[in-house]
């Protein structure tokens, strides 16, 4: 049987266990909500830039269009968006078999991997994925913009020296709550078929623009390029969290079953040694009672 003193140190260890945990989980909510405005945000911007494609586009010629567009024939990238850290359930190990899955189904050679966070890539080398490139992921939504600038210069890079003409995203969207699901998401080519021909338009008329309309074309892919990462990479983050959160949830139920055990296990402890106290003392007690009467 187990010591008071080591039952004691179990109840303290619990305890601090526990209020680890409650921080974690209140970190995870706060961070889902910081990735899902961000998201929202981002929108607006996203049907602005979306609008601009289709007034520029119409005064261009079916079919046309400047690199990087282009054909998907050629090389093909990939970029799995996963964590730096753990405590977040099969969050990396999901998104790592879908895009595994999507090689596979693709035929051919493996598409050049760009992983994002380190998890991700241990992950994707387990799943039988080489990974040719990695980098961190930022501390927090204020820094995506930073690394979606560090991935569309990777991405040039690919297109000049390996000769990259298609890439595709893999990461988890959040779907609510708790949630997720891994999805997979083109970047490129830009399909400026579905940009010419989407939507309808809010006013009579499409607006003017003095500009070239290649350069602006141009511009606005670059805006595309950039809007895609960026909504991958806070979905991403915002489904890590929530994979924490949920994991979090799970180790505090699993916390407060082990805290009932010891702390009962403690009081039944306890109650020994006093009744075992309380017996000493009695018996002492008749002792000394039953050498009187003798005398």
């Amino acid at each position: 049987m187990e010591t008071i003193e080591r039952l004691e140190d179990q109840l303290d260890s619990l305890g601090e266990l526990k209020t680890i945990v409650r921080t974690m989980k209140a970190l995870s909510a706060a961070s889902i909500r910081e990735y899902e405005r961000a998201v929202e945000a981002l929108a607006g911007y996203a049907e602005t830039v979306e609008r601009g494609f289709r007034v520029v586009l119409a005064d261009l010629p079916a079919g046309a269009g400047p690199v990087p567009p282009g054909d998907d024939a050629g090389p093909a990238g990939a970029i799995v968006f996963g964590s730096d850290h753990g405590l977040c359930g099969r969050f990396n190990e999901t998104v790592a078999a879908h895009a595994a899955e999507a090689f596979a189904a693709a035929g051919g050679p493996q598409p050049r991997v760009l992983a994002v966070g380190e998890r991700a890539a241990a992950s994707l080398e387990h799943a039988g994925c080489r990974v040719a490139d990695r980098v961190l992921l930022p501390g927090s939504a204020a820094h995506i913009t930073v690394l979606t600038r560090k991935l569309l210069v990777r991405v040039q890079q690919w297109r000049d020296e390996h000769g990259i003409a298609s890439v595709r995203l893999y990461y988890n969207r959040h779907s609510g709550g708790r949630g997720y699901e891994p999805v997979e998401a083109a970047l490129l080519p830009v399909d400026l078929a579905r940009l010419r021909d989407g939507g309808g338009w809010p006013s009579r008329g499409l607006p003017t623009y003095s500009m070239d309309p290649w350069r602006l074309l141009r511009h606005l892919i670059h805006q595309y390029l950039f809007i895609t990462l960026f909504r991958a990479c806070a979905e991403s983050q915002a489904s890590e969290h929530a994979s924490r959160l949920a994991a979090m949830q799970s180790a505090e139920g699993n916390l407060e079953e082990r805290l009932e055990a010891v702390t009962m296990t403690f009081r039944r402890a306890r109650q020994n040694a006093i009744t075992s106290e309380l017996l000493d003392v009695v018996s002492g007690f008749e002792a000394i009672t039953s050498g009187r009467g003798q005398r």
